[in-house]
Parts: structure tokens; sequence; C-alpha cells
């Protein structure tokens, strides 16, 4: 049995830590995708909820087309 770690062991993604979030969104104001991320699908989705909320409180701006 093979054991294999994964490059980003995160537990919780806080919304106020704004330094961290910004490593997992693009120049372009995006939100990397779990190929890039390297996360497992729940620690996506919970990185994507603190992204969306922080942007709502304004520390991180929103997508600009």
């Amino acid at each position: 049995m093979a054991f294999h770690k994964r490059k980003n062991e995160i537990k919780y993604f806080d919304y106020k830590d704004f330094k961290t979030l910004q490593r997992y969104i693009s120049p372009m104001g995006e939100i990397e995708s779990r190929g890039k991320t390297g996360l497992r699908e729940k620690q996506q989705k919970q990185l994507a909820q603190a992204i969306k909320k922080s942007r709502h409180l304004g520390l991180l701006p929103f997508v600009v087309k």
C-alpha cells in the first residue's frame, strides 16, 4: 500500500487571512482550479467560500472583465 502526501495540507481557510487566499487567485482575479491548487474537493469548496466572503468584505478584489 502506497501513501501519497498532498502538497497542501491545509485544514481551514480563514476569510480574514487575505495574504494566504491571494496565493490561490490568478493574476486576472479568478480562483485557481483544483488541478493547479492540488487541494481536495472539500478543501477547494472551503477555499472558494472563504475567497467569496473576503471579496464581499472588501479584502480581495472581484473579478474584473
